[in-house]
């Protein structure tokens, strides 16, 4: 009995840590162009809080992780593309998002420059 559920509770291990890790990468996938979100003053505190700090320490660990690996990656030939996922992404999630936005990418506001002042 102690065998089986050691096997399910590893499974369910490696399930979870897929999909914690695989969660960002489909934000990413979706984000292109300004963002246009109206977050809460609840949502930007957390995010100076709680969230920036981790997105810091997430991108430090992926460069990390990507020094250490870049011969291997090198070798395979996607040396760029582990560049753009442990490093590019996790940086552009801290970095390039509106306080208290979910997804990455510039806010930019919309002037209207028809009305000049004559």
């Amino acid at each position: 009995m102690g065998v089986i559920a050691n096997r399910y509770s590893r499974l369910l291990s490696v399930a979870a840590l897929t999909a914690t890790l695989l969660a960002p990468q489909l934000s990413f996938a979706e984000s292109a162009g300004a963002v246009e979100e109206q977050p809460s003053a609840l949502a930007m505190v957390g995010d100076a809080i709680i969230a920036r700090p981790l997105g810091l320490v997430f991108t430090v660990i992926g460069a990390v992780t990507y020094v250490v690996t870049l011969p291997f990656s090198a070798l395979g030939g996607n040396a760029g593309e582990a560049g753009k996922v442990l490093v590019i992404g996790p940086a552009e999630a801290t970095f390039v998002r509106c306080l208290g936005c979910t997804r990455p990418g510039y806010k930019h506001d919309v002037v209207d420059t028809s009305a000049s002042a004559e």
